[in-house]
């Protein structure tokens, strides 16, 4: 019930941003959101939708002024491949819809961006990591995102665990999806590169919360370090469990832990000895994040989320190509292959940090972070920060 009366306040206010004063109607421009707004992920996809929502109402009069009606739509992908992908063709069929915001998990991302491409409907990523989001030739001229990748992440936190945290024995944990199995192969191959013992490697459904099997396996085998690819429900119940069974092995993961809720889940008590990488910039770390964090939280009476404000860096880079696709047609309705063209050259200095793209749809330089994680979100350590340009592309 609340996230329904979120969404419909959502709606309603961004409506109301129509009600302006327009010279002329040419027409209704819609950007859509996907993210997980129910389920156990609708705390990050939630955020991702906020930001957005909020850099509509700031940035949006660039396109009213122009004579549009512009509205946000958000779409729950109920972080699930099968959904995202039947939304993507709903919102596929609606010309109206010129840029998308999303998504959350890469595995939802990667099939409902192949929906997008059908009709060069751009699609701008702010949590994103997967390689493929951008690698692939079939998608290559729609698909961008604002985020690092985890072909530099995976590695990042196994650089941290081997030369930092002295791991030597580590069990390898994946959530089987495309995220999760994808952090975790690329973690591997630069542990088992610098010298790790993997002792066990393995997918568990993400569904699964009962780990008994692997952690009672873990108390005989001893390992160093358990690394999760995953996100934080579930990261959070093996943290719980890891600590419950006695095990005093470090934990580490890749960037879908990084939620408030992960230490709500795993209990404060047992965030000992657990670390995160993260391709998202604590709101700390960004020179404008204290006037976004406090119109947001005016706006919406909560605190930002971690990808709040790269949902809303994201919706302003589409509404800054629609500005521009639609200037280049003298003030008209642009296409969706030009708004898509236009975003490839959008520059802007962000909350997030300068915004720029390469050839590919990767942002040009990503900061990857290790934290360490407290006992509550608040009482995050920030190990170390590095800025990487995105591989390949120019």
């Amino acid at each position: 019930m609340r996230l329904m009366k979120t969404l419909t306040a959502a709606t309603t206010s961004l409506l109301l941003l129509t009600g302006a004063a327009i010279a002329e109607d040419k027409g209704t421009i819609k950007i859509v959101t996907q993210s997980p707004l129910s389920g156990q992920q609708s705390v990050a996809g939630e955020g991702i939708m906020l930001g957005a929502q909020l850099a509509v109402a700031q940035f949006g009069k660039q396109l009213t002024d122009m004579g549009f009606q512009l509205s946000l739509q958000p779409e729950d992908d109920q972080a699930t491949p099968n959904v995202g992908v039947a939304n993507a063709n709903r919102i596929l069929n609606d010309p109206a819809v010129l840029g998308v915001v999303g998504h959350y998990n890469s595995g939802v991302a990667i099939p409902s961006s192949e929906v997008y491409a059908k009709d060069n409907l751009v699609m701008v990523s702010p949590a994103n990591t997967n390689p493929a989001i951008t690698d692939r030739e079939t998608t290559r001229a729609i698909a961008n995102r604002i985020c690092g990748r985890d072909d530099i992440q995976g590695p990042a936190g196994a650089n941290f665990a081997m030369d930092t945290l002295k791991a030597k024995k580590v069990y390898i944990i994946n959530d089987k999806s495309a995220y999760g199995s994808g952090i975790a192969q690329t973690f591997e191959a630069a542990a088992r590169k610098n010298g790790a013992n993997v002792i066990l490697s393995t997918g568990m459904d993400q569904n699964e919360t009962d780990f008994s099997s692997i952690l009672n396996r873990a108390r005989v085998d001893q390992p160093d370090l358990i690394y999760y690819g995953g996100t934080y429900p579930q990261g959070g119940l093996i943290i719980k469990q890891m600590r419950q069974k006695g095990l005093k092995a470090a934990f580490l993961g890749g960037d879908g832990l990084d939620s408030g809720d992960l230490q709500k889940i795993a209990g404060p008590e047992n965030m000992t000895n657990a670390y995160f990488t993260t391709t998202a910039l604590p709101l700390s770390q960004m020179p404008a994040a204290a006037a976004f964090a406090q119109t947001y939280k005016a706006k919406f009476n909560k605190d930002p989320e971690v990808y709040s404000a790269y949902g809303y860096d994201s919706a302003r880079v589409v509404i800054e190509a629609i500005v521009a696709a639609a200037k280049a047609k003298g003030g008209t309705m642009p296409s969706r292959a030009a708004v898509a063209e236009a975003v490839r050259g959008v520059k802007f200095d962000g909350v997030t940090g300068a915004i720029a793209f390469n050839n590919r749809g990767d942002i040009a330089s990503a900061k990857y972070v290790v934290i360490e994680a407290g006992k509550s979100a608040d009482a995050n350590k920030i190990v170390k920060i590095i800025d990487v340009a995105a591989p390949g592309g120019s």
